[in-house]
């Protein structure tokens, strides 16, 4: 046998809102708006470019389970370029375009292979060996069973055995549990490659045979920062090459600002701007966290001073017009034994906060995570979510309860 080329992409969530995005310039907001169906383009085109044996697509196609009309026609269009350039499509729907919801219906080509709600299998023949795809769409948004028994063992040797799965590990507490596994049950499979979707970080959970989660091809919040896109994969019996292929149009991110030698506000501006400038040139568009290091006790009287929106809205005036656009979303400052001293009280609540487990912070935000139509746009109240709370929350005390404030 020889060695099969595919693409392994994952969680496209064509159509997603980016809520929160308050202030952006129109032209700023339609690239952001837009931007997962332009990583999508960016996707067809590789693959048209590549011309590899056939494409992966594991789940989350849609970011809504009522797909919208324009995302399910940019779907469709791009499944007609791959026909057109003979490439197969195999697909499977995740727990946010499950089957169960409603929408307007597209015929897809006959390129595109769709995994219905149960487990079953596929058969591809390329130039260079035949290959079996086992996979599953999710029937209703949440599947709390594991499938993984319903995954057949390889039997032919001869055959590439690639799985496709949309779920998580059991014992991940960083994220909602859907279809469970264990890496275990993965590998008593035998198969060549799992194909993961679900998990927005890519990351390779095991190596010959490779488990792999391709992460999402566009960041959609700040918690989903760094490049994003899909694998290109290079697969013999012996030994799996994988090439990161980056398609995010626009990149959530954080910047550090030294700010060491700086006394003055117009300093701080400056550095802003030569920073979002060097960020453009490199990475593109982007959705920035700035984060000011440094701080001295003159500098920090600086920020103590002005309220953290107008600073916001100054720095996004100062660094507009250069190039692509980076567009300021939130600010954080490095605690620093130079700081101004906090009063007793702030650091009474400081305290209050800082011990705080799970249970506690899940008590204080019950009311806006049970919200019928703002709980769907927050992200999952795990650890990783509770310490950027946490850590939000201490900031913005210790620079609004000073002493002689």
């Amino acid at each position: 046998m020889g060695q099969i080329r595919f693409i392994h992409a994952a969680d496209l969530h064509l159509g997603s809102p980016f809520t929160g995005m308050k202030g952006l310039q129109k032209e700023q907001w339609k690239k952001l708006k837009d931007s997962t169906m332009e990583a999508f383009d960016q996707l067809v085109d590789y693959a048209v470019a590549e011309r590899p044996d056939f494409l992966l697509i594991v789940g989350d196609i849609y970011d809504g389970e009522d797909r919208s009309l324009r995302a399910q026609h940019r779907f469709q269009l791009g499944m007609k370029r791959l026909k057109d350039a003979k490439i197969p499509v195999v697909v499977s729907y995740g727990n946010h375009d499950h089957l169960s919801g409603k929408w307007s219906r597209f015929e897809l080509p006959e390129n595109v292979h769709v995994f219905g709600p149960a487990v079953s299998q596929m058969e591809l023949s390329t130039e260079n060996g035949d290959v079996i795809i086992t996979g599953f769409s999710y029937r209703e948004r949440h599947i709390k069973e594991s499938m993984i028994s319903a995954y057949p063992p390889a039997e032919k040797q001869e055959t590439f055995h690639i799985g496709m799965l949309h779920g998580s590990m059991e014992g991940n507490t960083a994220h909602a549990v859907y279809a469970p596994f264990t890496k275990e049950q993965l590998l008593s499979k035998n198969y060549d490659y799992w194909a993961l979707g679900h998990i927005h970080m890519r990351q390779e959970l095991h190596r010959e045979p490779s488990i792999v989660y391709s992460g999402n091809i566009q960041g959609r919040h700040m918690g989903e920062t760094g490049q994003k896109g899909f694998y290109d994969v290079m697969l013999s019996k012996t030994e799996t090459k994988l090439s990161f292929v980056p398609a995010s149009v626009v990149q959530f991110d954080r910047l550090v600002i030294p700010c060491g030698n700086i006394m003055h506000m117009n300093e701080v501006l400056e550095a802003c701007r030569e920073g979002a400038s060097d960020y453009a040139g490199r990475y593109g568009a982007a959705v920035i966290e700035l984060e000011f290091t440094g701080i001295h006790t003159e500098a920090a009287e600086l920020f103590n001073e002005i309220p953290e929106i107008e600073l916001i809205e100054t720095i996004r005036e100062a660094i507009e017009g250069d190039g692509e656009f980076v567009w300021i979303h939130s600010l954080a400052f490095e605690e620093s034994g130079n700081d101004l001293p906090i009063s007793p009280f702030g650091e009474q609540i400081i305290g209050v906060i800082k011990n705080w487990d799970t249970n506690e912070w899940k008590e204080a935000l019950n009311d806006l995570y049970r919200h019928p139509k703002g709980s769907r746009f927050l992200h999952a109240l795990d650890s990783e979510t509770i310490e950027d709370f946490r850590e939000g929350a201490v900031q913005k005390i210790r620079r609004s309860i000073q002493i002689g404030e």
